[in-house]
């Protein structure tokens, strides 16, 4: 048997290929999203990433009820109502027959194999944006680092093909995978959502240990490596979660002594409702519903007290929409 026999063609499941991204990086990016991700955040704008496993959901908005979907389910998990299509999720396996067989693309599954070779060839196609913008290719999620053989490769041939790279990732797994993914990171863009482990573990479903132990070997890296790499935080701004002044300093305090002055930018990220809908079509529950967009005075307010949390105040800023004061 040769070599070239024992080699199966590296594959993950990814979520989705977002061209022309401005928020996961610098410059005009494409941004490759894998499925599955080891935190179970309650407000997780992408909630369709979370389980590693295909899943359908249902657009209503392309429906025309003809049924054929119903005929097709090899399982009869699905029902036509006065309402739409209602999925039985207790039944359904996720086999995609269904979004196979519908005419108008209603159901669609989410979650597909792709081939190192075929990804590459795929976001390639926009190098023409990168090379003009200063932009570049960013794995996100889902959590890359669940896929790490083939993030590990991707990212390395990007580098190979000198594009800008950047990993957005939580930091929930063994730090051996991480050590993987930095050789070819030039950007480092890392989740810290929650100072205290407790809390952080009611919000997610883990503590945040293992997280901010990976952030401060992230740091340690890039510094002994005197890379120009560096780290961006990212931290999500959650109405009644992350949102008080104690947790945005106790994260600040953090930066500042643990991760050895590697992060350039501190991003809070205001909370917006607009992945309803996504839950809606996973049948899942948004705990968030109703909860008002946090104003401009806010969201300066919590940037002031990072300012003042130790950290370098320049890297600071705050992106998101927001509502009108007495609106």
């Amino acid at each position: 048997m040769t070599i070239a026999n024992n080699i199966a063609p590296l594959t993950a499941r990814l979520l989705e290929i977002q061209r022309m991204s401005t928020e996961d990086g610098p410059g005009i990016r494409t941004t490759v999203f894998f499925k599955g991700c080891g935190l179970k955040c309650r407000w997780c704008h992408n909630p369709e990433s979370i389980a590693p496993h295909p899943q359908v959901q249902w657009i209503e908005s392309r429906c025309i009820a003809c049924g054929t979907c119903v005929s097709q389910c090899p399982e009869g998990a699905l029902e036509l109502t006065a309402q739409g299509i209602v999925i039985d999720r207790q039944v359904c396996r996720n086999c995609s027959v269904c979004a196979e067989a519908c005419p108008t693309a209603a159901l669609e599954r989410l979650g597909k194999k792709w081939r190192l070779e075929d990804l590459l060839a795929e976001v390639l196609k926009d190098r023409a944006y990168f090379d003009v913008s200063g932009g570049g290719i960013t794995l996100s999620g889902g959590e890359p680092g669940l896929q790490a053989r083939f993030a590990a490769a991707f990212l390395d041939r990007l580098r190979a093909q000198g594009v800008h790279t950047a990993l957005d990732t939580c930091g929930l797994y063994d730090t051996k995978v991480l050590e993987q993914l930095l050789p070819a990171t030039h950007l480092l863009l890392y989740d810290l959502k929650i100072a205290d482990p407790e809390r952080h573990r009611e919000c997610t479903g883990h503590t945040n240990a293992k997280i901010l132990e990976n952030a401060m070997h992230a740091a340690r890296y890039l510094r002994s490596q005197a890379k120009a790499s560096r780290m961006w935080v990212r931290t999500p701004i959650i109405p009644g979660d992350t949102d008080t002044p104690e947790n945005i300093a106790a994260i600040g305090r953090f930066i500042a002594t643990r991760l050895e002055g590697m992060v350039s930018r501190w991003e809070l990220c205001a909370f917006n409702n607009l992945c309803a809908d996504k839950y809606r079509r996973l049948d899942l529950p948004w705990p968030y519903a109703g909860c008002p967009l946090p104003s401009a005075n806010r969201m300066e307010a919590l940037a002031e007290t990072a300012r003042a949390s130790g950290v370098d105040a320049e890297i600071v800023q705050w992106s998101g929409a927001t509502h009108l004061e007495g609106a």
